[in-house]
């Protein structure tokens, strides 16, 4: 997840990455990783993430203490579970896919139309520039903030496909509702009282008066060079929770686990649930933000959906002192919005979390 935050003077890409990808025989230098990627994708492993039913997980059956242990130690071992049965539709999540394609279809005339301006997040556009020196990410990205209602700007809201702007309420109301059943186990997985996280965000469920629901709609075009070029670099996102939509067919995803890349591996019909810094902040480091990439295909495009949640903005995020005691001392400092301090230290090659260590 990004964070509202200014530019710099430095300019955008002149051109989208999918324009790129169609007219250039190889990436721009900008593009190129210098650190290296750290091993082919193709010899990756792939990480061991936990498969969880939601419609279990609120039942007071054996089966649900086995999802809930299988909650915690995902959060608490990589960050990541996979939610099946999680009460959306295939077919709903379809159309979430269906008019996500339609949008990067679109004319590249039209979707100049709603282009984001330099110094903000939302619209249509690529990675935003902070220095002259900062490495590019391969992907075009149409960032969208849904909740509060009064931070919609509609004139970077695609109006085509005509159903997109309805499909995109939905999709964020649904994902609140799993977004609730996930926080209500997490603090039943940890042995807290359920609105615990809740107070400390405000009177209002699930994260205050004015919760945040940011949307990113992902095109990674294909790349003819993708041991050298990255779709996103190595990030841990500012949102309490991150709800991912994989591509259906191409994996992309990966993450850092005991200084080592994986492969996410796509589970039909799931949906990827991570911590975020947020949550790792009010959980005193038990569940973990995972640090995660984007890989580039050489072959095929690829388009992911992702929504993040995260606290209002004037909400105090801090550890929960049930978690706080002489063997578990408090790990991190409080803040007040969070991600409106996040890309700062994030374009500065530091983790934004680390900064609140005590």
């Amino acid at each position: 997840m990004a964070a509202v935050a200014s530019a710099t003077t430095a300019p955008s890409l002149d051109k989208a990455v999918e324009e790129l990808a169609i007219n250039t025989s190889a990436p721009p230098e900008k593009f190129i990783r210098k650190e290296g990627l750290g091993g082919s994708a193709s010899e990756l492993p792939y990480l061991d993430i936990p498969v969880l039913d939601l419609s279990l997980l609120n039942s007071s059956t054996p089966e649900a203490e086995e999802e809930l242990k299988k909650l915690r130690l995902g959060f608490s071992s990589c960050g990541y579970f996979q939610a099946i049965n999680h009460g959306i539709d295939t077919s709903f999540i379809d159309e979430v896919h269906d008019v996500t394609r339609k949008i990067f279809k679109l004319p590249m005339e039209e979707k100049k139309k709603y282009a984001r301006d330099v110094d903000d997040i939302d619209g249509y556009g690529n990675d935003t520039v902070y220095s002259e020196n900062q490495t590019l990410d391969w992907n075009d990205r149409l960032y969208l903030n849904v909740k509060p209602e009064n931070k919609r700007k509609m004139k970077v809201w695609p109006e085509h496909p005509t159903n997109f702007r309805q499909i995109l309420l939905d999709l964020t109301a649904k994902l609140e509702n799993v977004n609730e059943i996930v926080f209500k186990a997490m603090t039943k997985s940890l042995g807290l009282e359920e609105d615990c996280f809740l107070k400390q965000c405000g009177e209002n469920p699930i994260y205050g008066e004015n919760p945040i629901g940011l949307a990113r709609f992902n095109l990674y075009p294909p790349c003819p060079t993708p041991d050298l070029v990255l779709a996103a670099k190595a990030h841990g996102d500012a949102s309490a929770m991150t709800y991912l939509l994989q591509d259906k067919e191409d994996e992309g995803l990966q993450a850092l686990k005991d200084d080592k890349w994986y492969k996410v591996r796509i589970v039909p019909e799931a949906i990827v649930v991570n911590v975020g810094n947020q949550i790792e902040i009010m959980t005193n480091g038990i569940f973990k933000s995972p640090i995660h990439r984007v890989a580039t295909n050489r072959e095929r495009e690829r388009t992911t959906i992702a929504v993040f949640f995260a606290p209002d903005t004037n909400s105090e995020v801090k550890p929960v002192e049930g978690l706080i005691n002489e063997k578990n001392p408090k790990l991190y400092k409080s803040i007040i919005d969070y991600t409106g301090n996040f890309f700062q230290l994030f374009q500065q090659g530091k983790r934004p979390i680390d900064a609140l260590k005590v």
